[in-house]
């Protein structure tokens, strides 16, 4: 009798121990599946971001150049795409490197002994990671396009964003988020203030210089306005780009750790809400109306701004960093036309000039805040903006003296649609 009690006793250990290893690694496949569902939906929200992009550009500047515009940011994220998987994402996932340039070889495969439980913690797979990254990467390539729109030769276009999108910006992002020298130093940006988009900007003002200003742009020291083709258009684009940042940041937490993606997406959307407020009010102050742009650009301002610290920021320091940027982002629109550097939507306003103050900010504001912090969030920008800025311009400077970078004067005068692509973005018709 006590020899089969003690049987059923081993027994029922052996049951519970079998069912406690189950559980772990069901466990882990559930945690596995549960982040990885996160990850894609919100590389499906970054991917709307290019319709975002497209509408923002398509309704900031003039109607006969719409098609081209439609064309750019279609074809762009499919170039962008491309080269980011033929090279792009082995220079910015080298894995063991010198800190500076690395390359783990051509093309998209699982890495050598890899399990979907291995790879990275268990959070999410291989083919996910590289497909939230190249959306990433894509974004980068569209800020170049509103920022040079009207005058740019889209063949040195997309020659431009397939070196941007497959060398420069992977090689940049190494440098923090592929484990490189500036994540090495402490360095922080937690979702691409400068990684994607200031990188995105200094190359936009690398094409501004390059290629110059529209004709008739800036006449007798006076800005001449260019009115875009629909500014219902520009609203719609700037609510899906607001959309399309909760998968933008809110992916960037790499799990689906409830509490960090809640804070984010809070930390997002009331920088943006308080981005808006500042662009009314900057508006208001320099142009003494309300302006509709300003508030636009404002929100964009506003989230940018916040994505290098939106973990890090309690929800006040987040209103405070939409706030400051939505007014900066006023000002700085309106010095560049006093440079006479003209930019059709304001992206290197957006993009440029408030990823910097955000990515700065992680070392006045946030948990990370202190002297050190800021120097090193300094070295970061500083490092970025020289390489950023110098690569693109010999990259424009390169194709100016080869294959051109403009359009001819006539083709910009009677508008792009018709002479490059035959067909213009409105047409209205009447029947006889």
């Amino acid at each position: 009798m006590f020899s089969s009690i003690h049987l059923i006793a081993d027994a029922t250990l052996a049951t519970e121990s079998v069912a406690q290893a189950v559980t772990a690694e069901q466990l882990q496949t559930v945690s596995l599946t549960t982040s990885n569902v996160w990850m894609l939906v919100s590389t499906m929200l970054v991917f709307i971001m290019a319709l975002g992009f497209a509408c923002v550009e398509a309704g900031f500047t003039q109607a006969k150049n719409t098609v081209n515009i439609l064309f750019k940011n279609t074809v762009d994220l499919s170039v962008g795409i491309i080269s980011y998987a033929w090279f792009g994402f082995n220079l910015m996932y080298p894995g063991e490197f010198n800190g500076v340039f690395g390359f783990s070889g051509w093309g998209i495969s699982l890495p050598a002994d890899y399990t979907s439980l291995g790879y990275a913690g268990g959070a999410y797979t291989y083919w996910t990671d590289f497909l939230f990254q190249a959306m990433f990467a894509a974004t980068c390539a569209t800020i170049v396009s509103g920022a040079v729109a009207e005058r740019i030769k889209i063949s040195a276009y997309f020659i431009f964003t397939f070196f941007l999108v497959g060398f420069v910006y992977p090689v940049l992002g190494s440098w923090h988020w592929g484990g490189g020298w500036l994540s090495q130093m402490g360095f922080y940006d937690f979702a691409g203030s400068t990684v994607v988009h200031s990188v995105g900007g200094w190359a936009a003002l690398a094409g501004i210089i390059a290629i110059g200003a529209r004709k008739g742009k800036y006449v007798n020291g006076k800005v001449i306005d260019k009115p875009g083709s629909s500014v219902p258009l520009a609203v719609i684009g700037v609510f899906l780009l607001w959309f399309g940042w909760f998968g933008f940041n809110g992916g960037s937490v790499l799990s689906a750790d409830a509490e960090s993606i809640s804070l984010v997406l809070v930390t997002t959307t009331l920088a943006a809400a308080a981005g808006a407020i500042g662009g009314w009010l900057g508006g208001y102050i320099m142009f003494k109306r309300f302006d509709l742009g300003m508030v636009l650009n404002g929100i964009l301002a506003g989230l940018v701004g916040i994505t290098a610290g939106a973990d890090q920021m309690s929800p006040n320091e987040s209103i405070l960093i939409g706030l400051v940027c939505g007014v900066i982002v006023v000002f700085s629109a309106v010095g560049m036309d006093k440079l006479k550097l003209d930019d059709c939507v304001g992206a290197v306003s957006v993009h440029l000039t408030c990823g910097i103050i955000g990515t700065l900010a992680i070392g006045v504001l946030g948990q990370k805040a202190g002297f050190d912090q800021f120097i090193t969030q300094l070295t970061g920008v500083a490092a970025y903006g020289a390489v950023a800025f110098t690569t693109s311009l010999a990259l424009f400077f390169a194709l100016k003296f080869t294959i051109g970078v403009r359009v001819s004067e006539e083709h910009e005068n009677e508008g792009l649609d018709s002479h490059e692509h035959g067909i213009r973005g409105y047409t209205i018709t009447f029947d006889n």
